[in-house]
């Protein structure tokens, strides 16, 4: 069988579809499976053991995305089926196109997000749901619904996705619950060793993924202003990187915060390793990769009670939870964590052992049993 996996984003970039759609066409590989990756990047992607059409992220939009569609397309036309880890109106047209069926992994309410990056919506995704909107909001969740329409099978990684995504009228037998993968990290560095790599010695913490308005690092920001003698590492890039830069200047942080570019997925968890804590400020979520590769590498961490986060993370067990937006807690929970080495040596020593039930090998058979299974 011949699989075609199209991506948003891929690897330098560092964001779940850039560490979810490699691993995935690695296990279609390993299984015996055929790839073609179809994805956006800023320069052509490095080679791989399968093809990887790539279209320029610098092209204007419309151009852009009328290149996916070809793209996909272009490929689908000998596979056997197209999986879509984003860009899930381009991938359901490229398909159709090709008469091939689509699979999905739905990450997020794209038309939500949309709103949200354009200033058109502040406001929650729960609230976004119950809004009628003006007529770009109507047309952005028309199609995006439409697009998931032509999916014969939808894969979401959190219960709290799920149910959003049913209240757009899909078929619920087609829309199962599947966990984003947690990484094996047993070959990655020890704490000392990540630590001596990066040059980093005291208090340090870390956070990574793709720089959005929806991580609102802004926050993690404002709260370290408020925290002395403690250091950020910011592992990605992206849209929000230079403005970020200039409000850690503006907050008087910028010689305590390193923003470290793009980096692989052994970075990420390197990074991770040396953390006293992770922090995972988001504004919104679905079920976030960087989550789960900081637990999984031993990390304590401070996240926000959005989306699926608190299906995985237990207050007080495996991390800390602070509600969105709230610097005093996030404050709060900072100190609580850099002054209490108990609590932090307890939180790390159950980080890894929360996820070992979504280990990636098992999450990654579990996907690729359901493309081969699936009849279109």
């Amino acid at each position: 069988m011949k699989v075609v996996v199209v991506s948003g984003i891929w690897p330098p970039d560092v964001g779940g579809p850039a560490s979810h759609a490699p691993a995935l066409a690695t296990a279609l590989l390993e299984a015996g499976h055929e790839v073609e990756v179809v994805t956006t990047a800023d320069r052509r992607p490095a080679p791989r053991p399968y093809p990887v059409r790539w279209v320029p992220r610098g092209r204007p939009a419309p151009l852009r995305h009328l290149a996916v569609v070809r793209a996909v397309r272009r490929a689908a036309r000998d596979a056997d089926r197209v999986y879509a880890t984003t860009m899930v109106r381009r991938s359901a047209l490229g398909a159709a196109l090709a008469r091939r069926p689509l699979i999905v992994k739905l990450v997020a309410d794209e038309a939500y997000e949309r709103e949200r990056r354009t200033g058109r919506f502040t406001g929650s995704l729960e609230e976004f749901q119950l809004v009628r909107g003006g007529p770009r909001a109507r047309i952005l969740r028309a199609t995006r619904t439409g697009a998931l329409r032509r999916a014969s099978r939808i894969a979401v990684p959190s219960s709290y996705l799920r149910a959003i995504a049913l209240g757009w009228g899909l078929d619920p037998t087609r829309v199962s619950v599947v966990p984003n993968p947690a990484p094996e990290v047993t070959a990655h560095p020890t704490r000392d060793e990540a630590r001596a790599a990066l040059g980093v010695d005291g208090r340090v913490l870390v956070a990574a993924g793709r720089l959005t308005a929806q991580k609102a690092l802004d926050g993690a920001l404002a709260a370290l202003a408020r925290v002395p003698d403690v250091r950020l590492l910011v592992l990605g890039d992206g849209p929000e990187r230079s403005r970020l830069e200039a409000r850690a200047a503006a907050l008087g942080v910028g010689e305590r915060t390193r923003f470290l570019g793009q980096g692989s997925r052994d970075d990420v968890i390197a990074l991770f390793r040396a953390a006293y804590a992770a922090l995972v400020t988001s504004a919104w979520e679905n079920l976030p990769h960087t989550l789960l590769e900081a637990l999984a590498a031993g990390a304590p961490v401070i996240a926000t009670s959005v989306g699926g986060i608190p299906e995985v993370v237990e207050d007080g067990r495996n991390g800390l939870l602070v509600p969105p937006g709230d610097i005093d807690a996030l404050v709060a929970a900072i100190h609580r964590i850099l002054g209490d080495d108990e609590l932090r040596a307890s939180l790390a020593a159950s980080a890894a052992a929360s996820v070992e039930a979504l280990a990636e090998p098992r999450i990654l058979r579990r996907i690729v049993q359901t493309i081969v299974a699936d009849q279109g």
